[in-house]
């Protein structure tokens, strides 16, 4: 076989092209051997398709073939005919066609696999990511792959259509003040100086309005140095935008468009336009947390006025100390059993409440260990409150109110899943607006950004800045699909004053200010624009698309929850020469590490 580049894909192969004479080159998915003959599953990038040898029409070709194992790596030229009618499978696009193979190239061949190429197989995370190569090769990976490609092909297409250039910010850039801890590399020219990997574009991109740019968008890769979670990764990508002399509606009326489209084009879901809203204190108030999963009810309920003057000791103090009694109502729930009920308290637990407090209302009655303490009325009160009727459960908290809330929208989420109240195939978006400019952090009671110091305060709150801060609403918003924050964005501040007076308020002296954000504020002296903008999280974005249980599994080579990446190695030690000629240690420190090494050698 001379040539054996490839003329057809796999996957693409039809009955249509039935009697063309083929070259596939691919991985062997797997083979069998039925009575002399030998069938040969090829998989490429697009899917699989049969390939058959029969001894009899060639002989070496056969015994050539029966040296294949799986993931050798083929190229095969052979004629495409249709399957006999008793041998189609109907579960695969090529099902109706195989390639009766006429001569065989062997490229590379490989070594067994430490595990399958197969999306029925349940493998360690681990050892998925320690052989990233391999797990990639699986048709479900590929197909996230090409979902994230689609995504960020059509994100371009939409928003060049709509005006914006693409425009990439730096990479090494100066470390500010975001909200987390930077990734810093140490500058070899400038010793004891050191670049900063940007959290975000944020400050250049509000450059670029300055410069005249009117609309910028940019599929930007940005790193955070936080603990991780499932949904976290150190380096991710989001779809990041800014527009000159717009305000919000124009921002909320151009998403909306963006994820309808995206949606309606990768999984056939169209979504409502517009997207319902609620205020930052109104989704908190309701279903206790700023991004909820709209998609259910079983909302909040406070009970505090009914509940402060019971004789449960608890419930009394707790309100007269200022706190919450907060409850929500589980549908069908008041017939569990004993040990379902006993083991409330312990999940309310896993989600930071010391204790809980629950009423069945069942056929003979409300149950709970401390209806002894509430009067009829007071019990009749609490069950029209929560609107529960015979069958329900209703379960409370009492603390202070910010984390009774927390805990009561974590068992909410919880009984969601259980009672499988969300509807499948169904997505909720949502916009939550007029977040806190601020907020107080109670370790260090110094007053805080709640979304970034830059998001405007809402005009009609400007007035309160230096007298109530915490009372102030910022013109910042989240865009919330399905309980899950998928982007964020605000109103940006553009007068050099008000930026310089918000930086006062956060504690940034203005020397700081200066220092840090000094290139900023010069450009606000020279006719910045009202500008405003929102990033979407694309790796988010993705995981919702394909339905993928991690985040990590959209990401062609994440990291594991401690930051690590199983393929490289990274972060690895590096050479004593290295850190010298950054200035990272001295000379006395380098010979230590270099005899420190050549012990552990020996």
């Amino acid at each position: 076989m001379t040539e054996w580049k490839r003329t057809y894909y796999c996957g693409k192969l039809r009955p249509e092209d039935v009697g063309v004479t083929v070259c596939l080159n691919g991985w062997v998915h797997r083979w069998r051997n039925h009575g002399g003959v030998l069938f040969i599953d090829l998989r490429d990038s697009t899917g699989l398709v049969q390939v058959v040898f029969h001894p009899e029409n060639n002989k070496d070709l056969f015994e050539q073939a029966e040296t294949l194992r799986n993931e050798n790596v083929i190229a095969v030229r052979g004629r495409l005919e249709k399957r006999p009618a008793e041998t189609v499978n109907p579960n695969l696009p090529t099902g109706e066609v195989e390639v009766i193979a006429q001569e065989l190239v062997i490229l590379n061949k490989a070594k067994t696999p430490p595990l399958q190429i197969d999306d029925r197989i349940t493998v360690d995370e681990a050892l998925r990511l320690r052989y990233r190569y391999l797990d990639l090769r699986r048709p479900e990976m590929q197909k996230y792959l090409a979902v994230r490609h689609r995504v960020a092909k059509l994100t371009r297409d939409f928003l060049d259509q709509k005006g914006f250039l693409e425009i990439e910010t730096p990479m090494l850039t100066r470390s500010t003040p975001e909200g987390a801890r930077d990734f810093l590399a140490p500058s070899r020219l400038s010793p004891g100086k050191f670049y900063a990997l940007p959290q975000s574009p944020q400050l250049f991109k509000q450059v670029l309005m300055v410069a005249g740019v009117d609309k910028y968008f940019q599929i930007a890769r940005c790193f955070r140095d936080e603990d991780l979670r499932a949904d976290r990764q150190p380096e991710f990508t989001q779809i990041d935008l800014e527009m000159a002399f717009v305000d919000r509606e124009e921002i909320f009326a151009l998403m909306e468009e963006l994820v309808q489209v995206l949606f309606k084009e990768l999984t056939g879901f169209e979504s409502v336009r517009p997207f319902p809203r609620l205020s930052y204190h109104e989704a908190v108030r309701r279903f206790g947390t700023d991004k909820p999963d709209t998609r259910f009810a079983m909302e909040l309920t406070d009970f505090s006025d009914l509940v402060k003057e019971t004789e449960f000791s608890i419930f009394r103090q707790v309100v007269a100390g200022g706190g919450s009694v907060i409850g929500i109502t589980a549908p069908g729930c008041g017939n569990y059993s004993r040990r379902e009920l006993d083991e409330l308290p312990r999940l309310a637990a896993d989600f930071g409440a010391r204790g809980l407090v629950y009423f069945a209302l069942t056929g003979e009655g409300i149950k709970s260990p401390v209806a002894k303490f509430f009067t009829p009325g007071q019990l009749t009160a609490i069950c029209e409150r929560a609107q529960a009727r015979e069958g329900d459960l209703i379960m409370m908290v009492a603390d202070e109110t910010e984390k009774a809330r927390e805990i009561l929208g974590g068992l909410r989420l919880e009984f969601g899943r259980r009672l499988q109240l969300i509807p499948e195939g169904r997505h909720d978006f949502l916009w939550v607006i007029d977040f806190p400019l601020f907020e107080l952090n109670k370790e260090t009671r110094r007053i805080e950004s709640m979304h970034n110091p830059f998001a405007a305060p809402l005009p009609e709150d400007r007035a309160f800045l230096e007298s109530e801060p915490l009372r102030v609403r910022g013109d910042a918003y989240d865009l919330v699909l399905d309980g899950v924050e998928l982007g964020s964005g605000s109103i940006r501040m553009h007068q050099r004053e008000l930026q310089e007076k918000v930086f006062a308020i956060l504690g940034i002296s203005p020397e700081e200010a200066r220092e840090k954000f000094g290139f900023l504020l010069n450009a606000f002296d020279y006719g910045a624009p009202p500008h405003g903008g929102i990033a979407l999280g694309m790796d988010r974005l993705v995981t919702i698309l394909t339905g993928a249980e991690s985040m990590r599994d959209v990401i062609a080579f994440p990291k594991t929850a401690a930051g690590a990446c199983l393929l490289t190695g990274a972060p690895a030690e590096v050479e004593p020469a290295q850190l010298q000629e950054l200035s990272l240690v001295s000379l006395a420190d380098r010979d230590l590490i270099v005899v420190k090494k050549r012990k552990n050698e020996t």
